[in-house]
């Protein structure tokens, strides 16, 4: 490794959890999740770098050699198509596969009354939710696994096999690809390790949107059940994901507990309850939580406040981010703020009087990272990612 690369690396790293501990860094640190975008900038189809997660490595590479940019994520095309193939998962539609090649993998919300978990399977989840999951669920979200009771098959085994193949295969290589972004690039990896709510597992993989409202309404205290049942597995897996020296945060993709998934009321008893402590037992551990906050949570920033300071970092999408600096600035770093369609259709002197804009406003004392408002897809224009990066780096100093 060249010595002015890891220079560059450490430098990288200083700035980006100095920021994120809501200390002041030399400069605004640049942390774009750029997912299809990568795609798009190194040649390739969405369909090839969904399909060959080495394209989509190589996609991410080239990005972070040639952009400024302090950290970004190993590679967050999320979906390699060799897993659900292997394992015939029915809720993924995949570039290429049902969809045109430059096109990003799509998530199928399933049909009302069709999801993979009925309403009356909630009594079997809380009980045992890893075996409702192989038992049950498993069987009817794959199109190769076998119902419980049911003669097994060749490709009902077959896929077991695969499909642990392909997570080997899949997540074994990160490590390699995440010294490769230090080595070549002098590049962070911006995130370790996954964290979602338990009533987003509810919403987005077992009952679906359309089931989860009909729960909230018709036997709420079942849904709080399910979800207290599910907090200790995903505790679990955000642990032992993470990073073990606790120097980047865990993931935390937020969906449908937003303003208007969700009422007050059901935030506020189930959706909150069952998350706060698994947020805390991870800061208890030294892990930080980044909440990629997609949507609009305005309404419930006064209820994040009550975390302790420094325990989360808070990405804005579709929030005002002055307001959101106001409201929990004081206590954690903000990231994002600037709107991806302003990335896709604006012009360039737009783009940069918008980093500006948003720079001068929420940097206070350091605890501000650039970045777009959303998951950078291949609709970004390539100009505008540059005026971005250019004016981050030109309005960021200190």
């Amino acid at each position: 490794m060249a010595k002015d690369t890891e220079q560059l690396y450490q430098q990288r790293l200083k700035r980006y959890t100095t920021a994120m501990r809501n200390e002041k860094p030399d400069m605004v640190p640049i942390r774009p999740f750029v997912a299809e975008f990568v795609a798009k900038y190194a040649g390739y189809t969405c369909q090839e770098v969904t399909q060959d997660f080495n394209k989509a490595f190589v996609a991410t590479r080239k990005c972070c050699a040639d952009f400024d940019w302090d950290a970004a994520v190993a590679n967050m095309v999320y979906v390699w198509a060799g897993i659900p193939q292997a394992v015939g998962l029915k809720y993924y539609q995949i570039p290429g596969v049902g969809l045109d090649k430059n096109v990003g993998f799509n998530y199928l919300e399933p049909e009302e009354g069709k999801s993979f978990m009925q309403q009356e399977d909630y009594d079997e989840l809380i009980a045992d939710p890893t075996g409702f999951l192989y038992n049950t669920w498993l069987p009817r979200a794959s199109g190769d696994v076998v119902a419980r009771g049911q003669p097994t098959s060749f490709r009902n085994n077959m896929s077991f096999v695969k499909g642990a193949m392909s997570m080997m295969c899949y997540f074994s290589a990160f490590g390699p690809q995440i010294q490769a972004m230090r080595t070549e690039c002098g590049t962070v990896s911006a995130i370790a390790g996954i964290l979602k709510a338990p009533m987003d597992i509810l919403a987005d993989k077992l009952r679906g949107y359309m089931g989860l409202c009909a729960d909230l309404m018709e036997c709420p205290e079942k849904v709080k059940k399910a979800c207290e049942a599910l907090q200790p597995h995903l505790l679990h897996v955000a642990s032992t994901s993470s990073d073990p020296s606790n120097t980047v945060p865990i993931g935390f993709w937020m969906h449908r507990g937003c303003v208007p998934f969700i009422s007050f009321d059901h935030f506020n008893n189930i959706f909150w309850p069952t998350l706060k402590p698994i947020i805390l037992e991870l800061w208890k551990r030294g892990k930080q939580v980044l909440f990629y906050a997609e949507g609009k949570w305005g309404a419930h920033l006064k209820t994040f406040a009550e975390l302790p300071e420094k325990s989360i970092v808070f990405h804005v999408d579709r929030d005002d981010v002055f307001e959101v600096s106001k409201v929990l600035g004081h206590k954690f770093c903000i990231s994002g703020g600037i709107p991806n369609f302003l990335l896709a259709y604006g012009k360039a002197q737009e783009v940069r009087d918008h980093v500006k804009k948003v720079i001068q406003g929420v940097t206070r004392n350091g605890s501000y990272i650039c970045d777009a408002s959303a998951i950078v897809q291949n609709d970004a224009t390539i100009e505008n990612m540059k005026a971005m990066t250019e004016a981050a780096r030109e309005y960021g100093t200190y």
